[in-house]
């Protein structure tokens, strides 16, 4: 049975994938992100850098799978980055970026970018490698003072991409969105679904090695 590694410690990918049928074998990479994005060097578009983070974390985790896991296995990187005025935004970590983000942020819109990687592993060894980004428009809605600052001592926003949720608390602040609201909370499952199928693995292989499940 195929099953699927998740290089994430995001619990809202897990949720999103626990609820299409899939339990993950979840392995955090910790990979440095910035380091990485500044290796990439100024000239690297967007779609490139959350592309090429979300393939490091997927690189990063296969040496330390245990043996049974990669007889057979998809491993799975995953980076979101909103994209605004030309910047990418990751996580804000503190109170006051938070802040300043939803202040610049409020009304407008912004560009969710996740970027994917799909390794798929066989007898211990890699034997395809497949990535692709997904881009999905965010409209945000303008919270009052007292909503925005209660929002921020949540601390929901500062470990999430671009200080939002759409199936969080920041969902209340979200008026509508353009694309894929599984891209959005993290992890694509159209754009997943297609990179599985071009190194071979059927959703319902995935199913199968997640019995309790669905």
């Amino acid at each position: 049975m195929t099953r699927l590694v998740l290089a994430s410690a995001s619990p809202a990918r897990r949720t999103v994938l626990r609820k299409a049928g899939i339990e993950p074998y979840v392995h955090v990479s910790g990979v440095d992100e910035d380091a990485i994005q500044a290796a990439l060097g100024p000239r690297a578009t967007p779609q490139h850098v959350v592309t090429e983070l979300a393939r490091a974390k997927a690189a990063a985790v296969l040496p330390a799978l245990p043996a049974d896991i990669v007889a057979d296995a998809v491993v799975v990187g995953c980076d979101s980055m909103l994209l605004i005025d030309g910047e990418l935004q990751g996580k804000p970590h503190h109170a006051d970026v938070a802040r300043a983000r939803w202040r610049s942020m409020a009304g407008r819109s912004g560009t969710l970018l996740t970027g994917h990687c799909v390794l798929r592993v066989r007898d211990g060894a890699q034997v395809a490698e497949t990535a692709a980004d997904s881009a999905t428009v965010v409209h945000f809605g303008t919270p009052s003072g007292d909503d925005l600052e209660a929002y921020l001592d949540s601390g929901e926003p500062m470990q999430v991409a671009g200080a939002f949720t759409l199936d969080g608390l920041g969902g209340w602040f979200i008026d509508r969105i353009e694309g894929d609201p599984s891209s959005v909370i993290g992890i694509g499952l159209p754009l997943v679904r297609r990179l599985l199928g071009e190194v071979g693995v059927g959703i319902a292989e995935l199913w199968t090695a997640s019995p309790n499940v669905i």
